[in-house]
C-alpha cells in the first residue's frame, strides 16, 4: 500500500472517529458538562414562584426538575418577537412548566422542538384556508399560543404570567401548548400521545372518548364543566385542556372525572393531588 493510500485511509478513519465522537459521546459529555453546573439561586427562587408547589414535591422530583430545566435552556432557542426581550426569568418560568410536564415521564421529550417564540402579548396568525369548494381564503386568528410541527412553540408573554399568577383556575398556555408537544411525538396531534404500554391504549381511548362526548355535550347545552369547554374542539385540544386541569385543578379532577384524572396520572407518571392543598 502505497503512502498516498495510508493518508486516505487514515483521513477517512479519522472523519469515522469523528462522526461516532459526535453522535455517540459528545451528547453524554455535554449532558454531564451542563449536570455539573450548580443551579443557580435565582433560578431557585423563581422557581418556587412560578411553581409554588415545588417545596410540596419528593426531594427526588425536585432534582430531577432542575436538572430537566438546565438542559432544556441550554437545548432549546429563546426568541423574542416584536419587540419581547427575553431574559432568564422568561426562559425559567417557560421551562419550569415545560419541563414539569416530561418530570416522570422515562425518555427523550421535546426532541423534535428548537425554538420558543415570545410575544409580548396576544400574535396573529395568518394562514390559508382553503374551503369544501376549493377556494382558498386568508385567516387571521389572535392567538395566545400554538404549538408547531417546525419545531416551534409560540407564547404571548403577558399569558404565560397569567398562567402563573393563578395555577388553580385551569388555565395555563405553556402547560396546554407543551402538551400539544407531548401529543405529536406519537407522529400525529389528535390526542392519542404515546403511552408506556401498548395495551394501555384501548382503556386510553375509551376513557378520553368518553370524557371529550361529555364535554362536547355540555358545551353544547352550555352546561357548567371543570374542563374549559375549548376542549370540545376536538381530540387534540380536550387532551391539552385536560392536562391543564390535571395540574392546575388535580383534586377537583380526581372528585368529578376520576377515570380521567388516573390516566394522565399514569401517562405523567405524577399525583399533582398530594401538591396541592385545598382546590376543589
Amino acid at each position: 500500500m502505497d503512502t498516498t493510500s495510508i493518508v486516505a485511509l487514515l483521513i477517512v478513519a479519522a472523519i469515522v472517529a469523528l462522526v461516532v465522537f459526535r453522535v455517540v459521546f459528545w451528547p453524554r459529555l455535554r449532558r454531564l458538562r451542563i449536570l455539573a453546573r450548580p443551579f443557580p439561586e435565582q433560578w431557585l427562587a423563581t422557581l418556587e414562584q412560578v411553581l409554588p408547589f415545588y417545596k410540596r414535591m419528593d426531594k427526588s422530583e425536585q432534582e430531577s426538575l432542575k436538572q430537566q430545566i438546565q438542559l432544556f435552556i441550554a437545548d432549546k432557542s429563546f426568541v423574542g418577537c416584536a419587540g419581547q426581550e427575553i431574559d432568564d426569568e422568561i426562559r425559567l418560568t417557560i421551562a419550569a412548566q415545560a419541563c414539569l410536564l416530561t418530570l416522570n415521564r422515562p425518555g427523550e421529550h421535546y426532541q423534535e422542538l428548537r425554538s420558543v417564540l415570545i410575544y409580548p402579548s396576544t400574535f396573529v396568525a395568518v394562514r390559508d384556508v382553503r374551503d369544501e369548494l376549493g377556494l382558498v381564503s386568508t385567516s387571521r386568528s389572535h392567538l395566545l399560543g400554538e404549538s408547531w410541527d417546525q419545531g416551534k412553540v409560540v407564547l404571548a408573554w403577558d399569558h404565560v404570567i397569567q398562567g402563573v399568577r393563578n395555577l388553580e383556575d385551569g388555565h395555563n398556555v405553556v402547560l396546554h401548548e407543551f402538551a400539544h408537544q407531548l401529543d405529536s411525538e406519537s407522529g400525529s396531534t389528535n390526542g392519542a400521545p404515546v403511552l408506556l404500554a401498548r395495551g394501555a391504549y384501548k382503556s386510553w381511548a375509551e376513557v378520553f372518548h368518553r370524557e371529550y362526548e361529555e364535554l362536547r355535550h355540555d358545551a353544547a347545552l352550555n352546561v357548567p364543566s371543570l374542563l374549559d369547554k375549548y376542549g370540545a374542539t376536538n381530540p387534540a385540544e380536550f387532551f391539552a385542556v385536560a392536562t391543564e386541569t390535571f395540574f392546575e385543578r388535580p383534586r377537583a379532577m380526581a372528585s368529578h372525572h376520576p377515570e380521567l384524572y388516573q390516566k394522565l396520572a399514569e401517562f405523567y407518571g405524577l399525583q399533582p393531588a398530594n401538591w396541592h392543598h385545598l382546590n376543589l
